[in-house]
């Protein structure tokens, strides 16, 4: 009999940050289909990115106040931390765009877009899965492939911005919201990462 109850609270604010962590990718996905309506899928954004931080911010709480924790304090810590600054990087490139009054639509942002969409949700199946070392390789592999396949969608987008004669400020523009978008991905790699180390300390 367990004398001292594990606040297992912990598993369901990940997954609440991994529901907006999706649905954010899943709005970004919509902006870059559809810039005319650029401030109205920002605004959606941003609201995430608040919900984002106030449940990273209830982790913290219930870290300091937690006796006895389901995984390791470190891990909880990272895996929070990790997860909300996948929907920061989101945030930030919904801002980057309306920074530069986004207007126009670029099939390779659509891609990559997509492919952060793809990473997220596998993302969110290892959050709950995360007890699961084989699964969780698993979804890593997947992620991986997608990371690759992110790289390689980005390296032929930068490389068309520069054909020609290009106007430079279309090359900045266009060069910073790509930049953005694969470091997104490159985070989730990292999202991944924790996951996998924690699903095999407590398999």
């Amino acid at each position: 009999m367990r004398l001292i109850p594990k606040d297992e609270g912990f598993f369901d604010l990940f997954d609440g940050l991994a529901e907006r962590m999706t649905r954010s990718a899943s709005i970004l996905h919509e902006l870059f289909a559809e810039p005319t309506r650029l401030d109205h899928f920002a605004a959606q954004i941003k609201e995430l990115e608040h919900e984002a931080d106030e449940i990273t911010h209830e982790v913290m709480l219930r870290l300091d106040r937690s006796f006895v924790t389901p995984l390791d304090r470190e891990d909880i810590h990272a895996l929070a931390t990790e997860l909300d600054d996948v929907v920061d990087l989101i945030d930030g490139t919904a801002r980057q765009a309306q920074m530069f009054h986004l207007a126009d639509r670029k099939d390779a942002a659509k891609e990559l877009t997509a492919l952060i969409l793809q990473a997220t949700l596998a993302i969110k199946e290892a959050v709950i899965k995360v007890r699961q070392p084989k699964e969780v390789a698993r979804i890593g592999r997947d992620i991986k492939k997608i990371e690759q396949q992110g790289d390689a969608v980005y390296t032929a987008a930068v490389a068309a911005l520069f054909e020609g004669s290009p106007n430079p400020l279309e090359v900045i523009k266009w060069k910073g919201l790509y930049d953005n978008l694969e470091h997104a991905l490159d985070e989730a790699e990292d999202v991944l990462n924790v996951l996998e180390s924690i699903s095999i300390k407590n398999s």
